[in-house]
């Protein structure tokens, strides 16, 4: 009984410690990935840490996509960060037109390397 009882506390400490794979370096990222970038440090910095897991004014994006769901509960996708970039959500404010298509496609590429 008590070696069942130890396995299944092993078992679940080893599935719960699951950590999330660190972001590509800098220094790896491709030149969309890194125009990618640009567009965070300039739209997105001031309230999101990239590189760190503590929350800023907003929450920490690293990881963002490497989860199934965003902080919100809705899935991790394209189509759910887009989203909620364009339209906002609680407190972040709504970003509307303010990026290009191809912004927000550069922008999604350097968020899948964190």
């Amino acid at each position: 009984m008590i070696r069942v009882f130890s396995l299944l506390i092993f078992v679940g400490a080893f599935v719960g410690c699951k950590s999330v794979a660190p972001p590509t370096p800098l220094a790896d990222l491709n030149a969309q990935q890194m125009h990618g970038h640009a567009v965070y440090q300039a739209h997105c910095a001031q309230c999101h840490y990239d590189r760190k897991s503590a929350a800023l004014h907003g929450p920490a994006l690293i990881g963002v996509f490497k989860k199934p769901y965003l902080p919100s509960g809705a899935p991790a996708n394209d189509e759910r960060v887009t989203a909620t970039i364009v339209h906002g959500r609680n407190l972040m404010p709504a970003m509307g037109n303010t990026l290009d298509p191809q912004d927000m496609d550069d922008l999604l590429a350097y968020l899948h390397t964190l």
